[in-house]
């Protein structure tokens, strides 16, 4: 193992040679090229630094405009909902008025109809007590009237009696059966 250290420790020292070797014949162009490399380095670490700040610009402007459309969004949103509850109660409340008032057509109707009904039952009423008079009225006016007629016929006519008698003496007398009492 110590062999290996020593090895390893050569190749080490050869190493540091032949960087020194390197830095001699390649030293200039090297130390130019590493300038170039910190120059672009730095160049692209500012361009990466000013494009990460434009990013970051442009992102907070984006986000401002995207909060600002939100909130022009929400706002018409509410707004719409707000017209939209307005509508709502505004019919709603149309309704209520239309029922209202159709309870009070129906209240009047109902009214002007029990009302009606009772001007035509009184009508009615009055059309009948009128209806029964007259027909009292002409029953009696015909009870009268028949009872003259009867007593009419009664006095008019002649008695059955009586015209037995009459027929009787007639042919009593057409037989000559009858004797008169003025005659003897």
């Amino acid at each position: 193992m110590k062999p290996q250290k020593k090895t390893l420790g050569a190749e080490g020292a050869e190493d540091g040679n032949i960087d020194k070797i390197r830095d001699i014949l390649f030293g200039s162009q090297s130390r130019d090229f590493e300038r170039r490399f910190s120059r672009m380095e730095e160049k692209m670490s500012s361009e990466i630094s000013d494009m990460r700040d434009e990013l970051r610009k442009k992102l907070d402007a984006l986000e401002n405009y995207m909060k600002g459309e939100l909130k022009s969004l929400a706002d018409r949103l509410m707004s719409e909902q707000n017209a939209r509850a307005d509508a709502v109660k505004s019919l709603s409340d149309g309704i209520k008025d239309v029922s209202h008032a159709f309870e009070k057509k129906v209240t009047a109707i109902d009214e002007q109809a029990a009302k009606s009904e009772s001007d035509l039952r009184q009508q009615i009423l009055a059309q009948s007590k009128d209806l029964s008079d007259e027909i009292h009225k002409r029953h009696n006016d015909m009870l009268s009237a028949l009872q003259r007629e009867s007593s009419e016929i009664r006095d008019d006519k002649a008695d059955r009696t009586a015209l037995a008698e009459l027929f009787t003496e007639m042919a009593m007398r057409l037989t000559n059966d009858f004797k008169m009492p003025d005659a003897d």
